[in-house]
């Protein structure tokens, strides 16, 4: 690194859950990281051929109806990983649960979902519903991927959720920015959409 980190303490670690913590902004986050962020409306890749999501979005609206919401395990068993199972299950993929990283003292932790293809996808789940610190945290997992991951793919996608919200972020590995979506896509009432998402940027 060229400059001294600005917020960033250069002997302490850093885990990705510690990201979401920091009080600081996320330019001057992404900035010690050698990134910028950019925040657009996010032109995504889609499936266009539709898969039937009748029973999973059925599933959904039980799993509402019948589950208290208030913790992040809860959440995450009840609404995040239905959707994430069935897009592994139609494309034939491994979903990772809990999948460690160590990239280095800034860049270590665990991820919430990973799913590696040539076109990887991660997924985390946000704390106390709170997808603005979230997004940091995402953020910071898509940088610490970048070094990880063996892809050549050009840009790496993520996604926060607070199980019934979504929000993807795109990572340009060339000129190190980190786009986040303006778009919220909502659950149950937009699965489709959000299906057709998913399936486009593992297989697009």
């Amino acid at each position: 690194m060229s400059r001294s980190p600005k917020v960033l303490n250069v002997n302490e670690t850093y885990t990705f859950s510690k990201y979401f913590d920091l009080p600081y902004a996320i330019e001057d986050i992404l900035a010690d990281l050698g990134c910028t962020i950019d925040y657009q409306k996010l032109i995504l890749p889609h499936q266009i051929e539709l898969i039937d999501v009748t029973s999973l979005g059925q599933q959904l609206e039980r799993n509402i109806r019948i589950t208290e919401l208030t913790t992040e395990i809860a959440r995450r068993e009840a609404l995040s990983a239905p959707i994430l199972q069935t897009i592994c299950a139609e494309l034939n993929l491994r979903l990772r649960v809990e999948y460690p990283v160590n990239v280095s003292p800034w860049l270590r932790g665990t991820l919430d979902y990973f799913i590696p293809t040539p076109n990887t996808l991660l997924v985390i789940e946000a704390k106390r519903q709170d997808l603005i610190n979230g997004f940091t945290q995402l953020a910071a997992e898509l940088i610490a991927l970048d070094q990880w991951s063996d892809t050549i793919a050009p840009v790496l996608y993520g996604a926060v959720t607070t199980g019934t919200e979504w929000q993807f972020g795109r990572f340009d590995r060339t000129s190190r920015c980190i786009t986040q979506d303006l778009k919220l896509y909502r659950i149950p009432e937009e699965l489709q959409t959000l299906t057709q998402i998913l399936l486009g940027l593992l297989t697009g």
